[in-house]
């Protein structure tokens, strides 16, 4: 399963669970789980990562993904659409202090002709509205929701009406004289309404040149930029 800039943004970017397990809705290859794993090795915590995927194929991949690393006892992988898990009672007592998910979002478009590319990227397996809700009903008191979206999607208005407020937003230019492509998004639980840290990154300073923030930021991930 190819992973896009966006996966790799999403991760180094997200807040980290102080201490309370986290969870990541549509883990795909499971990339999301495996750098919250490294970045929370790093802080000197390891809580439990329940990583949930609704397709056989790549949950398999995830789980071999992980089976390789060295968090092989910290990550989870569940099969599963995420509304039926969330009916389970396999969920940490307390919710999930951290949700992650780099999520499907095109709306009412046509379809892709794989039917596996189709699920990935179209809403029609979940939309908006159910992420957001799913996401509420699993979160802990003092929880962080975090996504990437298309920079044009407006995800705010409905996961304000599912209980969550909006942190930070992290607009994503390719470069400084292209329109934002992606938006990083961090909702809380605890603090419905506030002022919204906005932040803008740039991927390249010039053309080929990785811009020293979009560097810093991934860093841990990359062998070589």
């Amino acid at each position: 399963m190819k992973v896009g800039t966006d996966a790799f943004l999403l991760g180094a970017w997200a807040t980290l669970p102080k201490a309370g397990p986290a969870l990541d809705i549509g883990t795909g290859s499971g990339i999301l789980s495996l750098m919250l794993a490294q970045r929370l090795q790093k802080s000197g915590v390891t809580p439990a990562i329940f990583a949930v995927e609704l397709d056989q194929e790549a949950a398999l991949q995830a789980q071999d993904n992980v089976a390789a690393s060295r968090w092989a006892t910290q990550i989870h992988v569940i099969q599963a659409d995420i509304l039926t898990y969330a009916a389970t009672d396999n969920q940490p007592e307390h919710g999930f202090e951290l949700i992650i998910s780099n999520p499907p979002y095109f709306q009412q478009s046509l379809a892709a002709a794989d039917a596996k590319r189709h699920q990935a990227r179209h809403t029609d397996s979940l939309s908006f509205t159910d992420l957001a809700r799913v996401a509420r009903q699993l979160a802990a008191p003092d929880a962080h929701f975090c996504l990437v979206l298309p920079a044009d999607v407006d995800f705010s208005a409905v996961a304000e009406q599912a209980g969550w407020g909006l942190q930070r937003r992290c607009l994503v230019k390719t470069t400084a004289h292209k329109a934002a492509k992606l938006q990083l998004l961090d909702f809380s639980a605890s603090a419905v309404s506030g002022q919204v840290e906005q932040t803008e990154l740039l991927i390249q300073q010039s053309p080929g040149q990785y811009s020293d923030a979009y560097r810093t930021l991934l860093a841990d991930f990359y062998l070589r930029f």
